[in-house]
């Protein structure tokens, strides 16, 4: 059976399991105790707060570890990397009305205005969101961030959209158009508007890409209680599934992106050129399918990084992609985030003007000294991924996945009392029986919701084989 096209992927930042918030402290140690929102807590305070409130807020984020995912409806099917979990609904999401944008201390700016949609892109769209999801950003129907916005759901999509005013979900669907599910790209909505009672089950999510194959399961970027979030979530939502309707920004460019920054909007080239300039950090990772990762995975090849690829490259992101574009990174000698497998400007640029340093021929080596290594399809010695010496990393563990870390894993699985869903084997093909043993083994050490997806990462490993 072939690998199927998509092949799922979490950046370690983004990474919530128990296993990757231990090793992102233990391998930078000059980044400890740094987290991701530490750099804009300072500057994205609530309106009228106080510096001791965001000191709080930030001590209270780094304490918190694994947040708790919510749990699944019955309607929703569990998808490739996300539990099934105990039934439930998601709470009620209250939201205030229309408002103009509000400044320091509550008080309104200025008032509504006329209905319009700023241009933006879908770069920009997500990476709004991601500053109030690392900002943490409280839910509330009546405050406002310090960039004027109301901290609810509504209030949520109208920054992201950079809309003019705080919108509700019974108004943003004029400053967008309807699509059907298909269409969906990152930056796009899902709207649930109640009209009888806009306080019971009225609510709205930002799209950020699907996580799998089957189109089951997206990126949800959402304001909720306690607050702003980014997470799995069962298409089209976790309750009241068949009443979100997807719609698209009228607003959006459809041919720019930024620099990775959310700030500086570029133009790529046209369909029948190849892109010179970096067209954004939304074009790449899990879920897109665009001409620019076929043009990215071309450049890739050009560079050596050919052995990573069994098939294309081609327009939709998979592993090969991720594991190629690290493999050129760890050869300019970066490290850490600068080398997550994800191009930014920097990697686009080396790679387009054909400076830097070309993927080495040999697997293993990294040409740039350091302690990185290039990602090995066969390198002597054990593998170490994430500093766990024998783990191979994620890739190894997915749906058509066949070697011989499968087996591996699930007779050490059977060795610790985990097999009780082999009915033959353990043998190097993945499969379900292989995902539910290391779910049990998982849950067994108290994890939940995403930390207990049955997909081995870093820490399920060292537990494992310790």
């Amino acid at each position: 059976m072939e690998t199927p096209v998509f092949e799922e992927f979490d950046p370690a930042s983004d990474c919530d399991c128990p296993g990757c918030l231990h090793w992102r402290r233990v391998l930078s140690p000059s980044k400890a105790f740094h987290h991701p929102a530490a750099g804009l807590r300072s500057r994205l305070r609530p309106a009228g707060g106080t510096a001791g409130t965001v000191i709080v807020a930030a001590a209270a984020a780094l304490g918190a570890g694994c947040a708790m995912p919510a749990v699944a409806a019955p309607h929703a099917p569990p998808g490739p990397g996300v539990p099934a979990g105990d039934t439930g609904d998601e709470p009620t999401t209250p939201q205030g009305g229309k408002a103009p944008l509000h400044g320091p201390g509550g008080r309104p700016v200025k008032p509504a205005q006329t209905l319009r949609a700023p241009t933006t892109t879908r770069a920009e769209i997500i990476n709004r969101a991601k500053e109030w999801v690392a900002a943490e950003v409280p839910y509330s129907m009546t405050d406002y961030w310090s960039d004027g916005y109301r901290q609810d759901c509504s209030g949520f999509v109208s920054m992201a959209w950079n809309l003019p005013g705080n919108e509700w979900t019974g108004s943003l669907d004029k400053y967008g158009d309807r699509i059907p599910k298909d269409a969906l790209e990152p930056g796009d909505i899902l709207l649930f508007h109640n009209p009888a009672n806009p306080e019971n089950g009225s609510h709205v999510v930002i799209f950020g890409g699907w996580t799998d194959y089957t189109h089951t399961y997206y990126i949800a970027y959402e304001e909720t209680r306690p607050h702003a979030r980014r997470q799995a979530t069962p298409y089209a939502y976790w309750s009241h599934s068949d009443q979100y309707v997807p719609y698209r920004y009228k607003g959006l460019a459809a041919d720019a992106g930024d620099t990775g920054t959310g700030s500086t909007p570029v133009t790529p080239a046209s369909s029948d050129h190849p892109a010179t300039v970096f067209p954004g950090a939304g074009y790449f990772g899990p879920g897109a399918d665009n001409k620019y990762v076929t043009q990215l995975g071309q450049m890739l090849v050009a560079r050596g990084a050919a052995r990573f690829y069994t098939s294309g490259p081609g327009p939709r992101w998979t592993d090969a992609d991720r594991r190629a574009t690290q493999a050129f990174q760890l050869a300019q000698g970066w490290q850490g985030a600068d080398a997550d497998g994800l191009p930014g400007p920097q990697t686009w640029a080396l790679l387009v003007t054909g400076k830097g340093r070309s993927v080495p021929a040999s697997p293993g080596t990294n040409p740039a000294g350091g302690t990185g290594t290039v990602p090995s399809t066969g390198a002597a010695g054990p593998p170490a991924s994430h500093g766990v010496t024998g783990y191979p990393g994620r890739a190894m563990f997915r749906p058509g996945a066949d070697n011989k870390y499968v087996t591996q894993l699930g007779k050490q699985l059977v060795k610790k009392g985990f097999g009780k869903y082999y009915t033959t084997g353990p043998g190097p093909r993945w499969g379900e029986a292989d995902r539910r043993n290391v779910e049990a083994f998982q849950r067994a050490q108290g994890w939940r919701g995403g930390a207990a997806d049955g997909f081995p990462g870093p820490e399920t490993w060292r537990r494992l084989f310790s």
